[in-house]
């Protein structure tokens, strides 16, 4: 009858959160914690998800930290709480102050608890992708550029194409004067484009 607990942060670059997961779960008792950086979109990525339900016992304790650290759609959610449950397993969540007792004496109302929270989580990140739409869609809008800048200056380009257009004089070719200013091919042809457009 162990505890075991299981940590998860989405990125590479949250290593404190890590960190910190891994302490609340040993401060809880957890004597085996699984982690990994990985989204939790899917689980079929999650190796070390899939270790630690392979490695839990009848009897035993998952703990997580918080609900959307074990999944991130209520479909998974219930799946594997369902599957740790027929396997003699409790599942316990500390943020929520949740436990899903394997015997059954999760009452119904825990069981509606869990599935509105599970809810919530996947609403409150399916809002956070509209609101980043609809910011991109407005920058657009606005002719502001969203994302990595440009590896190159507007001089740069200015004076890639006054190189292209006296390119016989200086014997250059197109590909030498790209390379030269470091600026990509398609995106110096849309800039000819509208210089083009705008000397009609």
């Amino acid at each position: 009858m162990a505890i075991i607990g299981y940590a998860r942060v989405s990125t590479v670059g949250q290593d404190n959160g890590l960190a910190t997961q891994k302490v609340l779960l040993e401060e809880v008792g957890a004597t085996k914690v699984f982690h990994e950086k990985i989204t939790g979109t899917s689980t079929k990525q999650r190796t070390a998800l899939k270790e630690c339900m392979e490695y839990l016992r009848e009897g035993d304790t998952l703990v997580v930290t918080k609900i959307d650290r074990l999944a991130r759609s209520i479909m998974d959610l219930n799946k594997i709480v369902d599957e740790l449950k027929i396997k003699g397993v409790n599942v316990q969540f500390l943020k929520e102050n949740m436990i899903f007792e394997a015997d059954g004496k999760s009452n119904s109302l825990g069981t509606l608890l869990f599935n509105i929270l599970g809810s919530f989580a996947q609403f409150e990140r399916d809002l956070i992708v509209e609101r980043t739409t609809e910011g991109r869609e407005r920058a657009k809008e606005q002719g502001k550029h969203m994302g990595r800048k440009a590896g190159f200056s507007s001089k740069a380009m200015q004076k890639a194409i006054e190189q292209y257009r006296n390119r016989a004089d200086n014997k250059m070719s197109v590909s030498d004067i790209l390379k030269l200013n470091g600026i990509p091919k398609a995106t110096f042809y849309v800039e000819l484009k509208k210089l083009e457009v705008e000397s009609e």
